[in-house]
Order: structure tokens, then C-alpha cells, then sequence
């Protein structure tokens, strides 16, 4: 055997085997380095850039390539395998098989301008969760089909395990069921579209900004920064209130001054602070409203409720600190004052007893 290694003739085929793999190490060296880089610029002239998104998806599986050619070629032209050419055609077509596949797998990245130009040319509406969880759905597509296509290049009976995952998919449903479940309840989330990533929602067992969505669950981060996650099947049951989608934010409170504020004090706080809130610029002018509504226990009350322009918390939070800085400027300059809780007790023996030394000294 050794012998047969070491003639002459197999030590040239040898030669010529290493010397045919150097050979595609440098065409691909030259392939990279100019070749693909003058590909590049010229499609960045074509009038769409999907061309463009194609190569760099290709960039990496093609380099694969030339290895992939260099070695099938070296091998086949090499003593060492001479009774097994039909196992290397069958790693050589799946090896295609991937590297194809590869390319595919790239260009169907979420981030990718396929989505893009399918999103203009369908008008799905693709916002920053469909395009993530389509990116998914394809690639697991791509991925059986290339698990499919390899296995059938190497005499394997696909048809026999697909007939065998349908004898056993009651018993995969039923052991899957909540999984099936909260792939279905994503799958309600992306088409009715209730939130988006970067949503700040509430639910009846989380409230937080959404980070994630993908076919078992939906994460959230709570605002301690925690990362809860949340099954699919769970939250599409749930009431959602998306608070990102506020058009306006609303302020609402009662505001207490004391029983010996006067009728005019008290009408004219409530013009004026109506008049504040009418000329905020912070403030919308749809709803606005400023009414002595109620007389408390201890208070007379003003009730206030109108909206912020802005829904952002931080913002909201400091037009409303100078809406209530204002409002005291107002009460002081109309000499009112704000009301607590408090009680006047008026006990009658202690007047008779005041009264009865008053006699005794007069």
C-alpha cells in the first residue's frame, strides 16, 4: 500500500493535487481582494441597492467556495481516493448545498433590504417585530429544506421521516401544547400589532418596555431593570395598555384651600388658573378643566384635569412641576391658603365655666 503511495505517479498527482488547492487559495486571495471589491463598487451605481445586499451576503460563502472547489479538486486528482468518488460528488453537491444555503441565511437577516423592499412593494406595514419574527420563520424554512436536500443526496428516506413525525404528532402535540400556543399567540401579537419593540405596555402580570419577541415568548424590561419573560400564549390573553401610543398625557388632581377662603378669592383662582393652563406651552388646549366642584371635610376643592403635550415621563414630570409651582404663586398672591385635614372642637361646659368666673371677679 505504501508502495503504491510512493511511485512516481502518485507522487506527481500528488503534486499536482496540492499545487491545484494552492491554486484556488490564491484565485481566492485575488477574488476577495480585487475582483468582489470592483463588483461592489459598480453595483453601488445600479438604481437599486439589492444587488448590492446580495454580494455582501454572498461575500463570506463564496470565499468558502474556492476552498471548497480547490479541495474537492485536489482530492480528486489525488491516489488516495480512487474507490470512493461517489461519496466525495456527495460531499461536494452538499457542500454547494450549504454554501447556497448560507447565502440565503445572511440575506434573510431582519436588518437585511429584503424586507424593505418586500415591506413598499406588499405594503405589510412591517414594523420592528414582523420584520424580526419573519426573519425567523424564513431561516428555519431555509434550514429544514437545506436539512432535507442533503439528506436526500445521501440516499436518505426524508418521506419515511416525515411519515414518522405524522404517526407521532398527536403525541408531539400533546407534549408541545403550550409551546404550539405561545408560537400561535406570537403569531396573534405580529398581526394585530398591539405593540412594537421599544414600547412601554402594561399588563396584568408585567408592565415595562418591550426588548424582544420570538416564537415562545415576549421579553420585557420591567423599569428595575429587569428582564421578565413572558409566554406568547399568556400575553395575547391579556388586556395590553400600550402607554407608548398616548397621543397626550393626563394630569389630574383635586387641590384643597381653606374654608375662610371668600367667594371672589375662590372664583378668581379658578379663572386664573385655568387662564395658566390655557397659555402653557407644555399643555394641551383640547381638555381643560378647572372647577370648584366639591366642599371637602376640610376643604374647599378645586379639581383640575387637562394633558401634556409631551407623553415622555422625565418631560411630563417637569411641565408638571411648573404647572404646581405656578399655581402656589397664584394662591399666595391672592392671599388663599391651602387646606389640610383638621377639626374644630367647640366644648360647651368649658364656655359655662369661663362665664361663671367672669361674674365672680366683676
Amino acid at each position: 500500500m505504501l508502495e503504491k503511495y510512493t511511485s512516481t505517479e502518485s507522487l506527481i498527482e500528488i503534486a499536482v493535487s496540492i499545487g491545484i488547492f494552492v491554486l484556488f487559495m490564491v484565485l481566492r486571495k485575488l477574488f476577495t481582494k480585487y475582483v468582489f471589491k470592483m463588483i461592489l463598487k459598480f453595483s453601488s451605481k445600479t438604481p437599486t441597492d439589492l444587488f448590492r445586499n446580495v454580494l455582501v451576503a454572498y461575500d463570506k460563502p463564496l470565499r468558502m467556495f474556492f476552498i471548497l472547489i480547490g479541495l474537492y479538486l485536489a482530492i480528486l486528482y489525488s491516489p488516495f481516493l480512487d474507490n470512493q468518488r461517489d461519496i466525495l460528488s456527495q460531499f461536494y453537491r452538499s457542500s454547494i448545498v450549504l454554501t447556497l444555503a448560507w447565502g440565503l441565511y445572511n440575506l434573510t437577516a431582519s436588518s437585511s433590504l429584503l424586507f424593505d423592499k418586500v415591506n413598499k412593494r406588499f405594503e405589510l406595514e412591517m414594523d420592528d417585530i414582523l420584520g424580526p419574527f419573519l426573519s425567523k420563520v424564513m431561516r428555519f424554512v431555509i434550514l429544514a429544506l437545506t436539512f432535507s436536500i442533503i439528506a436526500q443526496e445521501f440516499n436518505y428516506d426524508v418521506n419515511g421521516f416525515v411519515a414518522g413525525l405524522g404517526l407521532g404528532g398527536l403525541a408531539f402535540a400533546l407534549a408541545a401544547k403550550e409551546t404550539i400556543g405561545n408560537f400561535f399567540g406570537g403569531i396573534i401579537i405580529i398581526t394585530e400589532k398591539p405593540f412594537t419593540l421599544g414600547d412601554w405596555i402594561k399588563t396584568p402580570s408585567v408592565e415595562g418596555v418591550v426588548e424582544d419577541i420570538s416564537f415562545r415568548s415576549t421579553k420585557i424590561r420591567t423599569f428595575a431593570q429587569a428582564l421578565v419573560t413572558v409566554p406568547n400564549s399568556t400575553l395575547a390573553n391579556e388586556p395590553i395598555t400600550n402607554w407608548t401610543k398616548m397621543g397626550k398625557r393626563q394630569i389630574q388632581f383635586t387641590l384643597g384651600v381653606t374654608y375662610n377662603t371668600t367667594q371672589t378669592q375662590l372664583k378668581t383662582c379658578v379663572k386664573r388658573i385655568e387662564h395658566l393652563l390655557a397659555e402653557h406651552d407644555g399643555v394641551h388646549d383640547e381638555t381643560i378643566n378647572v372647577v370648584f366642584n366639591a366642599f371637602g371635610d376640610s376643604s374647599l376643592n378645586i379639581f383640575l384635569n387637562f394633558f401634556t403635550k409631551t407623553t415622555a415621563y422625565a418631560d411630563h414630570l417637569s411641565v408638571k412641576q411648573d404647572i404646581n409651582f405656578k399655581i402656589m404663586a397664584i394662591l399666595e398672591e391672592e392671599g388663599v391658603d391651602f387646606a389640610f385635614p383638621s377639626r374644630t372642637i367647640y366644648v360647651e361646659g368649658a364656655k359655662q365655666e369661663v362665664k361663671e368666673k367672669e361674674k365672680q371677679y366683676s
